[in-house]
């Protein structure tokens, strides 16, 4: 179970997918949004062309993203120090039945049942914290996964008022989307640059 959660947050951006397809389609008719996507440039009042639609590359994305990757390193440390206070506990539990079974036959059938139970009690307890410290930290990871989704919807809100883009899609190794695409229609960089900037005060808290 601990070992599953050392990839949360390699999974982190794959579930903030929703954020990126940022187009507002609420009480859009499908019809309607094929036609914009099927048309990526639109004209203005100048009469040049600008783009509708852009992407963001998600493996750039996870690995330059500030505030992702501390939080990873975060995690990974208290997964870590779980994993160590558990196979410690484990291993004196271990010493404990070496101990005991030095004894050989001046133990009693009684006292080789008390241990037993004791044992399987005391591992069982270990097992629970193992459990119950692996759930705080998956609850831990979702936590950071809605502030980035949060943050990354605030900026994309606040990045797309001058750039009137009506579809921000989701590219990457695990999510492709996109058979082909036009390298200037990626805004991968200004997503990192910006949300990087404004994480800097909370990276170093």
């Amino acid at each position: 179970m601990m070992k599953n959660l050392s990839l949360i947050l390699n999974i982190v951006l794959l579930l903030a997918v929703g954020y990126l397809y940022y187009y507002d389609f609420s009480g859009k008719k499908a019809r309607d949004v094929a036609e914009k996507i099927s048309r990526p440039y639109s004209t203005n009042d100048s009469g040049s062309h600008r783009p509708v639609l852009a992407y963001v590359d998600l493996d750039s994305l996870n690995s330059g993203i500030l505030f992702m990757k501390e939080k990873k390193k975060e995690l990974d440390v208290e997964l870590k120090e779980a994993d160590r206070n558990y196979e410690e506990g484990i291993r004196k539990l271990q010493a404990a039945r070496d101990n005991f079974m030095k004894r050989g036959t001046t133990v009693s059938d009684a006292e080789a049942r008390s241990f037993s139970e004791q044992l399987v009690a005391e591992q069982q307890l270990l097992e629970n914290k193992r459990q119950q410290r692996g759930q705080e930290l998956n609850t831990k990871s979702f936590d950071i996964l809605e502030v980035f989704r949060k943050r990354l919807k605030d900026f994309l809100t606040e990045y797309n008022k001058d750039k009137n883009y009506q579809c921000i899609f989701m590219v990457g190794s695990e999510q492709e989307y996109m058979i082909y695409r036009d390298s200037s229609l990626n805004i991968t960089a200004d997503v990192i640059k910006g949300l990087n900037e404004k994480w800097k005060p909370a990276s170093k808290q």
